[in-house]
């Protein structure tokens, strides 16, 4: 995923503490704050040293070698058209950055300080002087302004992600004024700070070889940014090299101290998660998420863990706030999934059980919720202002979100595994399909029930293939097609599929995104991450109680009933999770106290033969 998609981590509900107070505006008078949390206040005071969890004494030097799956063909991180490398955000700055040891807390960064009214009309940014891109040139309000704008117009996901914010005007020499059409939607001051700022000067100007760069195409020339690194060498599609900036401009900034310690950082891209794998052993990959249960079982007998040079952990902080839905998607732009009872004898046909003991060795455990692992999954069934919520749209949402706690099949052995199949065809034939012979058929049109599961890995071919043996027993004809990465983006962007696998990674402070996953307005807008097309006006009115409500309580209890119409019309057939983040690592790099959201990877670690 892009890296310019990891924006709207954050909502603000309560502000961070005051810098000073300056002139007072038309509007009214503003107090700049260093910091914005979403929950309760910010750890760290104004003229804070470093984070908590950092080593200050970490040695800067040292090569990082990573991989990453797929490919790429472009550096131009704006625009929404070919396979940018997520490591891209190495080279450019936000306004402001997350700190992984606080809630969805963020820090200054570009922007020294951050100002709004109460009514939250608008936002003003305050860039430091003292920030400069790798040119030396200074960061600017136009650079801010430039990259906003060109965002929204070359990405459709930003168009909508930050739709409600109808202008953007340089209000002070470094001063930068976001505006907004509607008032106290709580998030947008934050998830302002999160779009990566590019240069405007750069990308107006020409190229080494005098052509005119041009922002609404791809290009594989190294982009220039205000970042820690910059990109030294590449070969297109198969490596990157980046080389941290001896004259990075915030390399002592608070937020950086102990932060950025490798000289050199390496990535290698890999089409196969086994070859992937297959490298790391060799030692030429130093760190290595490893998200199946099965190779962590068995792929890691191999000499450097049992003498210890490579290190294994099972790690939950990156988990603890994060809400995890992984399904199967099917695409409701197709006739024969528009049918609930369809999605949810689908449902019925994968054993999930059966496929943990088989291939997982037990180790996941059945996503039922779409924030499954956190506080705002719904269960059981609603109760107070949740209920009150609910039974505002009650003539638009299912009747068993009030009568039936949301549950999936349970399989596991063969008796359940037929009585579940037969529930499907029971529900395919409510939906009009009858099976003739062994084949799934349309009741009216005589047309079969064919379904192609579209993947991106051959790895996940492995927990999909006994799903897709399943629905051919009842008689629907699924396949499974695996392509490369850049036909599976193209396919995708262009919702040309039947079904996907897919995850989403829900925060603690869900807001403006939710319109992008569900909303009826993504649902037929060429890439957006509303994959199943859920056009539903139920969901629709609740995505905006959670966007403008207006305390902690209410927000949980809009998202928890959303939660609830979501699971109730089986848009996806939800897949498994680990509570925990398997983690595999070569001697040669090391790391301090985990902050307690996350790994801070590969910032807060170093070279550990740089520190002898």
């Amino acid at each position: 995923m892009s890296a310019r998609w990891k924006m709207g981590l954050a909502a603000v509900f309560v502000c961070g503490m005051v810098l000073q107070p300056v002139a007072p505006r038309a509007e009214e008078a503003l107090v700049w704050r260093h910091a914005l949390s979403s929950i309760g206040e910010p750890k760290l005071p104004q003229g804070f040293a470093h984070y908590d969890y950092v080593n200050t004494q970490a040695p800067k030097g040292g090569t990082l070698n990573l991989s990453e799956a797929g490919t790429f063909d472009s550096f131009n991180s704006v625009l929404a058209k070919g396979e940018q490398p997520s490591s891209l955000s190495l080279v450019y700055d936000t306004l402001l950055t997350s700190s992984e040891d606080e809630v969805l807390t963020s820090y200054g960064l570009l922007a020294e300080a951050i100002a709004y009214p109460d009514d939250l009309s608008y936002a003003s940014f305050r860039l430091r002087a003292e920030a400069k891109w790798a040119d030396g040139k200074p960061v600017t309000p136009e650079d801010v302004i430039f990259s906003f704008e060109k965002a929204k117009e070359l990405d459709p996901r930003m168009s909508v992600y930050y739709a409600h914010v109808v202008s953007a005007e340089k209000t002070g020499e470094r001063e930068v004024t976001f505006r907004f059409d509607e008032k106290n939607n709580r998030e947008l001051p934050n998830i302002l700070g999160q779009f990566l700022i590019v240069p405007k000067h750069w990308w107006e100007g020409k190229d080494d070889k005098g052509n005119q760069r041009d922002i609404a195409k791809t290009t594989l020339e190294p982009a220039m940014g205000s970042g820690p690194y910059r990109i030294a060498a590449f070969s297109p599609g198969s490596t990157i090299r980046y080389e941290l900036r001896d004259d990075y401009w915030a390399k002592d900034l608070n937020v950086n101290v102990g932060r950025n310690n490798f000289k050199v950082i390496n990535y290698n891209f890999y089409a196969d998660f086994d070859v992937e794998l297959e490298a790391f052993r060799a030692g030429n990959v130093d760190f290595r998420r490893e998200n199946s249960a099965s190779r962590w079982a068995t792929g890691y007998d191999f000499p450097a863990v049992k003498d210890g040079r490579v290190k294994r952990e099972e790690v939950e902080n990156p988990l603890r706030a994060t809400g995890i839905m992984q399904a199967l998607v099917p695409n409701l732009r197709r006739d024969q999934f528009k049918d609930p009872r369809v999605r949810l004898a689908l449902n019925y046909a994968f054993d999930f059980e059966d496929l943990n003991r088989t291939l997982a060795f037990n180790a996941f455990k059945r996503i039922d919720s779409y924030f499954w692992g956190t506080e705002l999954a719904s269960s059981g069934l609603p109760q107070g202002r949740e209920l009150e919520i609910l039974d505002g749209l009650k003539d638009r949402v299912p009747p068993e979100v009030f009568t039936t706690p949301y549950t999936n099949p349970v399989g596991g052995d063969p008796q359940k595994s037929r009585d579940n199949l037969r529930k499907a065809i029971g529900l395919l034939k409510e939906a009009g399909w009858t099976l003739k012979g062994n084949r799934m058929v349309n009741e009216k049109t005589g047309q079969p029930l064919s379904i192609e599961i579209l993947l991106g890995s051959q790895s996940f071919e492995r927990t999909v293939l006994p799903f897709a043996n399943n629905l051919k027993k009842i008689g629907i004809d699924a396949r499974l097609r695996t392509v490369d990465a850049s036909q599976y983006t193209n396919r995708v962007r262009s919702f040309d599929y039947d079904m996907i696998y897919q995850v989403w990674a829900e925060t603690l402070n869900p807001g403006n995104e939710q319109a992008e996953f569900w909303g009826s307005a993504a649902a037929d807008r060429p890439g957006s991450r509303n994959y199943a097309g859920i056009a539903d006006p139920a969901v629709d009115a609740l995505i905006k109680m959670i966007i403008f409500a207006s305390n902690r309580d209410e927000q949980v209890a809009a998202i928890k009933a959303m939660d609830r119409v979501l699971l109730a019309n089986h848009y996806v057939v939800p897949l498994f999770y680990s509570g925990n983040q398997r983690i595999a690592y070569w001697n040669r790099i090391a790391h301090g106290r985990f902050p307690e959201y996350g790994l801070d990877f590969p910032a807060a670690w170093w070279s550990a033969e740089a520190a002898k």
